[in-house]
């Protein structure tokens, strides 16, 4: 059967993933200009049907695209240029029309990394269908697909594997990449090995500054080289904590690095918050609690308004009677959502 009579199908259902240590700026086609530390989440899902089937006419891409079972323009639109660098790699993509059906465990705009979910649930089946079509084993599947992942959105490539990954070269590991991201779960401490992430939905919606056009201010933030170096710095630092199993010091750098992402977003050359005042009522309420329980509660950020809560699983009982007691009026329809640490992808 020739290549333009293939059909052939695959579903992979991948996890987002909390950055721990910010990625905030990027250079050449989605290299990171730091390091990143992040976990994998168990709920926050992408499921991705990916179909191809024999082409009726024309070259380059054939796409069909829904989301949650609806034609989606918009996101098509942005995937047409990803298929078509992906084709470098996976010649038959040029040769065969492709329906995907993809669709959320979560609401799109929640201030959950649907990028991330998607673009590795998407690298996935990529791999998945070309082992399929071709007959060939990629030598690496998870590398692969970690760097085709990237290449759609530079989270994602952390989001092919589960527990906690980093991705970026750094001196601290051997074995580092700019190119893709590499687990590290076998480097954590068992005080680390079952974290819970509570996010709460301060605001729904879409951000007044997307995360590509941050990434883009910081090439000319006068404080850039300095938040590299300082990254660097505390991947090392995340590193040596995650192996000790430093929960206090796991505290202090998270938040931190939570905090000097929205202070690189106020100071940008052209200023923007994407906290809101709930987002500080939060922070504040967090602080409160932990230093009246002494419980190792602690807050991260992406770039939004929303909170992501980060504790040990054996704290949950108390942390989550603090969530409906003390958080939840601060939430949009007092929404939030509870995640673990997760196993990765998973093909359906």
């Amino acid at each position: 059967m020739s290549i333009q009579e293939e059909t052939a199908s695959v579903c992979w259902k991948s996890p987002s993933n909390i950055a721990l240590v910010k990625y905030w700026g990027k250079r050449g086609e989605q290299l990171p200009a730091n390091p990143s530390i992040s976990f994998t989440l168990d709920q926050a899902t992408t499921e991705t049907n990916f179909k191809v089937g024999p082409k009726t006419e024309g070259s380059g891409i054939s796409l069909d695209f829904l989301f949650e079972n609806q034609k989606n323009p918009i996101f098509e639109e942005k995937l047409m240029p990803f298929l078509e660098k992906a084709s470098r790699d996976f010649a038959w993509l040029n040769d065969l029309h492709i329906e995907i059906s993809s669709s959320n465990t979560f609401p799109h705009s929640s201030g959950i990394a649907s990028s991330a979910s998607a673009y590795s649930a998407m690298a996935l089946c990529l791999c998945s269908l070309h082992e399929k079509i071709t007959g060939e084993k990629l030598e690496d599947f998870f590398s692969t697909a970690s760097y085709w992942a990237r290449i759609g959105s530079g989270s994602a490539c952390r989001s092919v594997y589960g527990g906690y990954n980093l991705w970026g070269s750094t001196p601290f590991l051997e074995g580092s990449s700019d190119q893709v991201a590499v687990n590290i779960d076998h480097l954590v401490h068992h005080n680390f090995k079952d974290f819970s992430d509570t996010i709460l939905i301060i605001e729904k919606g879409k951000k007044a500054v997307s995360s590509t056009a941050g990434h883009a201010l910081l090439k000319q933030h006068p404080f850039a080289g300095t938040r590299y170096h300082l990254a660097a710095e505390n991947t090392g630092k995340l590193l040596n904590i995650l192996k000790a199993g430093d929960l206090d010091g796991f505290i202090h750098l998270v938040e931190a690095e939570a905090l000097m992402l929205h202070a690189l977003m106020m100071t940008s050359p052209t200023p923007f918050i994407l906290m809101k005042p709930n987002t500080l009522a939060v922070l504040e309420k967090i602080k409160d609690f932990r230093n009246q329980t002494g419980l190792h509660l602690l807050f991260t950020l992406d770039a939004g308004a929303n909170v992501h809560l980060l504790n040990p699983e054996s704290e949950d009982a108390k942390i989550q009677e603090f969530v409906k007691n003390e958080l939840i009026g601060f939430c949009q329809n007092q929404t939030y959502f509870c995640n673990h640490i997760g196993k990765g992808p998973e093909l359906k």
